[in-house]
C-alpha cells in the first residue's frame, strides 16, 4: 500500500506541475522549446531524464540479472560520449539554428519541404514505437506494485503523462523530468550500499556474483556463456557490446528526443555544460546500478521476468522508505521519457507534417491548440497499441532507438560538415537508413540469423551512407543552403560572453576529475573485488 501512495503522491505532482505552467504558456516558442530558457540544470535533468527510462531500469537491469553487467557497463563507455560529441558537433549548431523542432531544423537546412517531411514522419514512426515500449514498462511496474490489473495500470500511465505534456508541452516537461532526474538519481545512489549489504556486505558481495553457481562468469566481461548464454561467443558478446555503443552513443548526440533539448538551453554554453554533466550522471548511474544488480543474483537468482529485478529489491530488500522512493523513481524515469516522447511526436504531427502538408502558417493560437489536438489522439492510438501488442521493454527500445542512428546519422552530421550534400541525397539518406534497419530486423523475425557484424542497424548505416553519397551526385546546393550553413558555423556572441567563457573552460578540468573518480570507484568496486574471487 505504501509503494501504490508514494505512486500516486508523486503522479499529483507532476499533474500539477503541468496544470500550473499550462497558464504560463503563451506562445509556441514557449509550448514547443520552453522559450530557449533552460538553465545548466534543467537541460542536464531532461536529457537524462528523457534518455532514461523503463528500457534502463527494467529492461537493461533486468539484462544485466541474466548475466551481463559487465558488458553494459562496456556498451555505457561508448555511449555516454555521445553527449560530448553530441553536443560539439551537432547540438550547438542545431540550437543556433533556432529552429522550434529537429525536422524543420533539417528542412531549413536543406531548403526542402520533403527533407522536412521525412525527417518529420521518421520522428513520429520511430519515437512511438519507442512510446510503447516505455508506457508499457511503467505499467507493469504499476501493475506489479499496485496489484490492479495491466490494462488498468496502462490507462493510468497514459492519463498522467498525457494530461501534464498536452497542457503544458515543453515547458512542463522539462520542470518535470528536471525532478524526476533527481528522484531516479537519488534511488540509484542510495539503493547501492542497502543491496551490497543484504548480498552479504562488502567486498564478498562481489567476490560471491564472480563464482556464483547459477550465473557462471556472471561478472566477467563477456558475460555468461555456455548452454544458457543467448549472447554468442565471448568476442561475439563483446563485438556487440562495442557496435551497440557506438550506435547508442549516436542516439545520444542526433536523436530528436536528446538533441532537440539543446534547443531549450538559454545560450549555448548552457548545451555545452549540460552534455558535460550529462556525460557524467550517464556513466555513475550505469555503475552503480549494474554492479549492484550483479549481486541480487546471490541473493534471489530466480527472479521472473528479470525486468522486474529493480522491482523487487526495492520491495525486499531495502528499507521501505527507499524502496518508494526507487519505485518511484523508476517510475519518474518513465515518465519523462514518454512525456518528452509525447511531445516531440505532437510537435512533428503539428509543424512539420500538418503545416507543411497544408502549405499554411498557423498563428500561435492556432498552432497550440492544433498541437493538443495531436498529442491527445496520437496518446490514444499509443493507449490502444499498447493494450494489443504484448510488452517487450528493452528490445523495442532498442529496435525503436537504432532507426534514428542509422536514418538520421549520416545526414545530421553531413549537415554541419559537408558543403557538396544535397536536398536528395539528404532525403535518400533518411528514407533508405530507416527502411534498411526494418529489411534487417524483418530477416532476423523470418528465422535469418545475421552475423554480429551485420547487425541491422549497421545495414541502416551503411545503406543510408550510401544513399546520401549517391543522391548528392544529383542536384546542386543552393545559396540558400550555403547561406543557412554559413550561419549556423558563426559562434554566437552573448552579452555576457566573456563571463560565460570563463564557467565554461573550466568543464574539460571537471570532466577529467569525475573520469578520475570514476576509475577509481569502478576499480574499488569491481575490479578489486572480483581479482580477490579468481584462483
Amino acid at each position: 500500500m505504501i509503494f501504490t501512495l508514494g505512486i500516486i503522491v508523486s503522479f499529483v505532482v507532476y499533474v500539477l506541475i503541468g496544470f500550473f505552467l499550462s497558464r504560463k504558456v503563451k506562445s509556441s516558442e514557449e509550448y514547443y522549446v520552453s522559450g530557449r530558457s533552460g538553465s545548466t540544470l534543467m537541460i542536464t535533468g531532461t536529457l537524462v531524464a528523457s534518455f532514461l527510462s523503463t528500457v534502463s531500469f527494467m529492461g537493461e537491469a533486468g539484462f544485466s540479472y541474466d548475466g551481463y553487467p559487465i558488458l553494459l557497463l562496456i556498451l555505457v563507455i561508448f555511449n555516454a560520449s555521445g553527449y560530448i560529441f553530441g553536443v560539439f558537433l551537432f547540438g550547438r549548431y542545431l540550437r543556433r539554428s533556432r529552429s522550434l523542432t529537429v525536422p524543420e531544423y533539417f528542412g531549413n537546412r536543406f531548403q526542402s519541404n520533403k527533407v522536412r517531411m521525412a525527417a518529420a514522419i521518421t520522428t513520429v514512426l520511430g519515437i512511438a514505437a519507442y512510446l510503447v515500449a516505455v508506457t508499457q514498462g511503467a505499467a507493469v511496474l504499476l501493475s506489479e506494485i499496485s496489484g490492479v490489473s495491466y490494462a488498468v495500470a496502462l490507462l493510468i500511465m497514459w492519463a498522467v503523462y498525457s494530461s501534464f505534456t498536452i497542457l503544458s508541452g515543453a515547458k512542463g516537461v522539462m520542470v518535470n523530468d528536471t525532478i524526476m532526474f533527481f528522484l531516479f538519481s537519488v534511488a540509484t545512489y542510495l539503493a547501492f550500499p542497502f543491496i551490497i549489504k543484504a548480498a552479504g556486505g562488502f567486498p564478498e558481495a562481489i567476490t560471491k556474483a564472480a563464482h556464483l553457481p547459477a550465473r557462471p562468469e556472471l561478472l566477467s566481461w563477456h558475460g555468461i556463456t555456455g548452454s544458457n548464454a543467448y549472447m554468442g561467443t565471448p568476442w561475439e558478446a563483446l563485438f556487440w557490446a562495442v557496435i551497440m555503443g557506438l550506435v547508442w552513443g549516436a542516439v545520444i548526440a542526433i536523436s530528436p528526443w536528446q538533441s532537440s533539448r539543446y534547443l531549450m538551453a538559454k545560450n549555448e554554453h548552457v548545451a555545452i555544460r549540460s552534455g558535460a554533466w550529462a556525460t557524467v550522471s550517464i556513466l555513475t548511474i550505469y555503475l552503480f546500478l549494474h554492479i549492484s544488480i550483479s549481486t541480487i543474483t546471490t541473493i534471489k537468482s530466480d527472479i521472473a521476468p528479470s525486468e522486474k529485478v529493480f522491482i523487487w529489491a526495492a520491495m525486499n530488500i531495502v528499507p521501505t522508505w527507499l524502496g518508494v522512493i526507487i519505485v518511484s523513481g523508476i517510475m519518474a524515469a518513465a515518465l519523462s521519457s514518454c512525456s518528452s516522447f509525447l511531445q516531440l511526436i505532437g510537435s512533428s504531427v503539428t509543424r512539420d507534417i500538418m503545416e507543411q502538408a497544408r502549405n499554411k502558417t498557423y498563428s500561435d493560437a492556432q498552432l497550440l491548440r492544433a498541437s493538443r489536438i495531436s498529442m491527445i489522439i496520437i496518446s490514444i492510438v499509443i493507449l490502444l497499441i499498447g493494450l494489443w501488442q504484448p510488452p517487450s521493454v528493452m528490445w523495442i527500445g532498442y529496435f525503436a532507438a537504432t532507426l534514428f542512428a542509422a536514418s538520421w546519422g549520416p545526414v545530421a552530421f553531413s549537415s554541419i560538415y559537408s558543403k557538396k550534400v544535397t536536398k536528395e541525397g539528404a532525403f535518400w539518406s533518411i528514407v533508405v537508413g530507416f527502411l534498411g534497419v526494418i529489411c534487417g530486423e524483418s530477416l532476423q523475425k523470418f528465422g535469418i540469423e545475421l552475423p554480429v557484424y551485420l547487425n541491422p542497424v549497421i545495414i541502416g548505416v551503411i545503406v543510408s551512407s550510401l544513399a546520401l553519397i549517391i543522391g548528392s551526385k544529383f542536384g546542386v546546393v543552393t545559396d540558400a543552403e550555403k547561406a543557412f550553413r554559413e550561419n549556423i558555423l558563426q559562434r554566437p556572441i552573448i552579452p555576457e560572453e566573456a563571463e560565460e567563457m570563463v564557467v565554461t573552460r573550466k568543464y574539460p578540468g571537471y570532466l577529467m576529475v569525475s573520469g578520475f573518480i570514476i576509475i577509481i570507484i569502478t576499480f574499488a568496486f569491481y575490479y578489486w573485488p572480483v581479482s580477490l574471487a579468481m584462483p
